[in-house]
């Protein structure tokens, strides 16, 4: 649902996540250079891992000395970079590691400063500079290069998942990783500077996402789709309001896996359509992702009492990066996580009716966002 909860967008790592837990807060956003009017999509990831374990330095879980010694990770991450562009530009990953004692935040609403870094739920800014030599340890699983942002967020649009990340869910350990989106739809404005070369961030063009995630550990599947530039069929106009936000999930019963779920949101012109939120209620939901020589592509189906939405999307092989993480654990999956924020597709929205259903709207898909491991 379309409500926003500050609560669930602060810092919550407490009891047996201080030291088997992590939180990531992400965003997505396009900028354009002024001077050639070249258009890319960057991000901005801040990331916690085990605060209960760290101290005055940074513990990296896939540095050697660390590794032998069967440490876990505790570290705060800021992770910034630029997905590959259409023309062939490639993309970037910048990796910057903090020890949990230079960590300062307060209560809702959040706010967060490591040296440089600093975000609030309306303001970004901060700085990574990354040696080739630095990128050149594993350890750190970054490239090189440098990036710095000074960017105002208005979140516009929110995804609630109710009981799903409640305190009695993360109580009973319901979750792999819980999911609120503060911003599916985000508006951003200021300035990237990557290498040097300045880009320009306006709320019209975009396109931003926030949300964040938290748990003991990541789903498997990964699974997360998002897309706020919508434009209709049926009136012929871009949506500036509307979006659509996908995120997977792995729920358990007294430990036991129960099948892996998505839940669904839509945003259309001021009316939210939401699928899978309520845990008791068999999901009504089919999925499946295909993968080509070129590219990405999900086909989705989902229903409730009153809607049926079905979500046909897919993004290039060309412009999806692979991002680099470790869990809480300190292990690095072999299965790649890939990204891109070049996905297309369509939606086509029905109303139920007694005896059948009328199609609302088809709606075109552009500059999406997609994240996608398989499990």
């Amino acid at each position: 649902m379309n409500l926003s909860d500050l609560t669930r967008n602060a810092y919550m790592l407490r009891g047996s996540l201080a030291k088997k837990g992590y939180m990531r807060w992400w965003h997505s956003f396009s900028g354009v250079q002024a001077e050639t009017g070249e258009t890319r999509t960057f991000f901005v990831e801040f990331l916690v891992i085990n605060p209960g374990l760290g101290g005055e330095q940074p513990v990296l879980g896939q540095h050697p000395y660390y590794k032998k010694r069967g440490m876990k990770p505790s570290y705060v991450c800021v992770k910034a970079g630029v997905f590959p562009g259409a023309e062939g530009q490639e993309g970037r990953q910048l990796h910057a590691f903090y020890p949990i004692a230079s960590l300062k935040t307060t209560p809702s609403p959040l706010v967060m400063q490591v040296e440089d870094c600093f975000y609030s739920e309306n303001r970004i800014t901060g700085y990574i500079d990354v040696s080739p030599e630095e990128a050149g340890h594993r350890f750190f699983m970054s490239d090189a290069g440098t990036m710095e942002w000074d960017l105002e967020v208005h979140k516009a649009v929110s995804c609630h998942t109710g009981i799903l990340a409640s305190p009695l869910f993360q109580v009973l350990n319901a979750l792999d990783s819980y999911w609120h989106g503060e911003g599916i739809k985000s508006f951003f404005r200021g300035t990237v500077t990557l290498d040097g070369v300045a880009y320009d961030v306006t709320p019209d063009s975009c396109y931003g996402y926030s949300d964040k995630h938290w748990g003991h550990n990541f789903n498997r599947p990964w699974m997360q789709f998002a897309c706020g530039r919508l434009s209709s069929e049926r009136s012929g106009k871009e949506l500036r309001h509307s979006v659509l936000a996908i995120n997977g999930c792995c729920p358990r019963f007294l430990f036991i896996p129960l099948r892996r779920k998505l839940l669904i949101q839509l945003t259309y012109t001021g009316e939210d359509f939401d699928f899978g939120f309520r845990p008791f209620v068999l999901s009504r939901c089919r999925w499946e992702t295909k993968k080509t020589n070129k590219r990405y592509i999900w086909h989705i189906v989902a229903k409730n009492k009153d809607a049926v939405i079905k979500i046909s999307g897919s993004c290039t092989r060309e412009q999806m990066l692979q991002l680099q993480y470790e869990n809480p654990d300190g292990f690095k999956s072999k299965l790649p996580l890939v990204a891109g924020a070049a996905a297309v597709g369509t939606i086509r929205l029905y109303r139920r009716v007694p005896g059948g259903q009328v199609l609302l709207d088809t709606l075109h898909m552009d500059q999406g966002f997609c994240e996608y491991r398989e499990g």
